[in-house]
């Protein structure tokens, strides 16, 4: 699916949206829907198009027989033996909870136990390396009702996009996230972006790294929120017990699904760690499960959940993602993910279908 406008971080520009879809049928008729929100290539996640596919072939989709079909928080540990692609996992694990609340009648948010019937949401500009465009595009989000500004930044376009962005439209919600482009020796950066009172700096060391990024919290005044370095609960627990960040970017795709979300979610509510839920470009099936999650209760800041018209000209459901006039998300009360999938959609924008049939005959 083509972007309305290129998507650029530190890392790579985005032109195409790239993912891989599934579609769970039981059989009964009833379909769940999920999302692999991996791209054609491994600049920020090590997964692609084609390792995705060749794991839910070979690996996953087999293991489909060994899970009680009511209990789909236990596909993850039916694949346990499996290690990594949790993208590839979540799609699938994501597919059996929409089948699941499709079956129970309810809503996905409803069956997760989140509290809220709307959530709120940011807005996430790329790396646009002109001011006069940057200050359009604030505006532009700020008036369509958007809670929180983040930009991306990278060496060159950090500081000074920030401080422009301060004197044009004074003390709005704003975040700055480097996607790991920095390194320790830079910390006189993060120390000037002290000055601007951000509500954070999201990953701005190694996607790896959990000790330099306590290191650099004790630099700092503004809270570092870990978004790459978070691959599941594991990473979770050791980033808050090292004091690696003060702040969690959940993204439950990237993670392994909604069990481990929740876990996470969980771990950092006991803890006194504020979450919110990110994203990374889906189209709006993952944005359903991104929405359900956001109305857990240690949801503390603005989402990067946009509206679909944010990235595309026309999304695969009905109705599309819409944004409130307040900034906030309206909650589906259908069951599932609480939208259509319109499959003539998915039929005009896929590149090939792969079907797979498990039977225990």
């Amino acid at each position: 699916m083509k972007l309305k406008t290129p998507f650029e971080t530190s890392f790579a520009k985005t032109v195409d949206r790239h993912c891989v879809l599934v579609e769970v049928e039981e059989e009964g008729g009833e379909i769940g829907w999920g999302e692999i929100p991996v791209d054609d290539n491994p600049y920020y996640h090590y997964e692609t198009v084609e390792t995705s596919l060749y794991i839910v072939k070979e690996f996953l989709a087999p293991k489909l027989l060994e899970v009680d079909f009511s209990k789909p928080a236990d596909f993850l540990n039916a694949v346990s033996k499996v290690r990594g692609y949790m993208m590839a996992k979540a799609g699938l694990e994501m597919a059996l909870w929409d089948l699941l609340a499709k079956i129970k009648n309810k809503p996905l948010y409803a069956l997760l136990g989140g509290v809220k019937t709307k959530i709120v949401s940011g807005v996430s500009i790329g790396i646009i390396g002109n001011m006069n465009s940057l200050l359009k595009s604030v505006s532009k989000f700020l008036d369509e009702g958007y809670r929180r500004i983040k930009i991306k930044i990278k060496h060159g376009w950090d500081i000074e996009p920030v401080k422009m962005i301060r004197k044009v439209f004074g003390d709005i919600p704003l975040h700055v996230d480097a996607n790991a482009a920095y390194t320790l020796e830079n910390v006189d950066i993060f120390q000037e972006l002290d000055k601007y009172h951000l509500l954070m700096v999201e990953q701005p060391l190694h996607y790896e790294d959990l000790a330099e990024h306590a290191e650099l919290q004790l630099k700092i005044k503004t809270p570092i929120c870990l978004d790459e370095s978070i691959k599941g609960i594991y990473d979770a627990k050791a980033a808050i017990k090292l004091g690696s960040c003060r702040i969690i970017n959940i993204k439950p795709a990237r993670v392994g699904g909604i069990e481990e979300s929740m876990a996470i979610h969980d771990y950092a509510l006991k803890h006194g760690i504020p979450v919110w839920i990110g994203g990374m470009l889906e189209t709006g099936i993952g944005r359903g499960f991104q929405v359900a999650l956001a109305t857990l209760p240690n949801i503390k800041y603005p989402n990067d959940i946009s509206a679909s018209n944010r990235y595309y000209e026309e999304d695969i459901v009905e109705p599309p993602w819409t944004l409130n006039n307040d900034g906030t998300i309206t909650v589906p009360q259908k069951p599932g993910i609480g939208v259509e999938v319109l499959e003539e959609k998915i039929e005009k924008y896929s590149k090939r279908t792969l079907e797979i049939k498990v039977s225990s005959v």
